[in-house]
């Protein structure tokens, strides 16, 4: 295929993902009193304890911002399955037709895992709210700024998705024969500090049960990537020998951490 029919295809992909998003956006735009008012039931559920809580607007167009802000953080959610498709369907032609069906698999398994890490990184926010309002004393008012309160919780239910789906990048990267599935069990010490300091970094350092919460999840998937990958290994391997037995070749060996 010439660089001109690459172009054209990538124009065509981003078109189709573009529409996905601009049709998700429409829809955001009615259904954002609801999507709002779930973003923001932390700040009513402290002002319910007594605290005199609030979100400001502190220009103009503030809150035509904010609306828009959230039409498009939906629209990104909603869409993710169309514009992640078409991210793939662009670089499936360059891929062989096994590792294509990889691929599907990946994105199969990694559009489910990025919502229940949106998921998770709701579930927490309540707890993060609270710890950040502990700090100022009761008899003070608490007003967030509307656009800022938005960054920070739709910045950290994104962060927490992509946590989410990074294991199944490591088994996509076994199945292409770029890792080996030992490699990835042999690193688990890195792997489970990479992935509290990135829960760390996600929450505040002093609250240990949203932290907790969300380091746990990511390390198990890291456990059953490294399982899946171990799993395949052993397959191929045995096809290998095989292969081999039936050439009357001697069976090579991988090393650790090649493919």
């Amino acid at each position: 295929m010439s660089l001109g029919a690459h172009l054209i295809e990538l124009r065509n992909r981003l078109f189709i993902a573009a529409i996905a998003v601009a049709a998700a956006m429409a829809a955001g735009w009615y259904l954002t009193p609801w999507v709002w008012s779930m973003l923001r039931k932390p700040l009513d559920d402290l002002a319910a304890t007594g605290r005199e809580v609030a979100i400001q607007y502190t220009d103009v167009s503030s809150g035509f911002d904010t609306k828009v802000q959230i039409a498009f953080f939906f629209a990104m959610l909603v869409s993710s399955p169309v514009w992640l498709y078409q991210i793939w369907a662009f670089i499936v032609p360059g891929l062989t037709r096994r590792e294509k069906w990889h691929a599907v698999g990946f994105l199969g398994a990694a559009v489910p895992l990025f919502f229940a890490g949106v998921y998770v990184g709701w579930s927490v926010l309540p707890n993060i709210v609270r710890l950040m309002a502990s700090f100022q004393p009761p008899e003070d008012a608490f007003f967030m700024n509307a656009r800022t309160y938005l960054d920070f919780t739709t910045k950290l239910m994104l962060a927490v998705g992509v946590g989410f789906v990074l294991p199944v990048l490591l088994v996509l990267l076994n199945f292409l024969g770029v890792l080996r599935g030992m490699t990835i069990l042999k690193q688990w010490r890195i792997a489970i500090i990479a992935i509290i300091t990135f829960a760390a970094i996600t929450t505040p350092a002093t609250e240990l049960m949203s932290m907790f919460v969300l380091a746990a999840p990511i390390v198990v998937l890291y456990f059953i990537a490294a399982g899946v990958a171990i799993w395949h290994d052993r397959i191929v391997d045995k096809k290998r020998a095989v292969e081999f037995a039936e050439y009357g070749l001697d069976e090579v060996e991988h090393p650790e951490g090649s493919a």
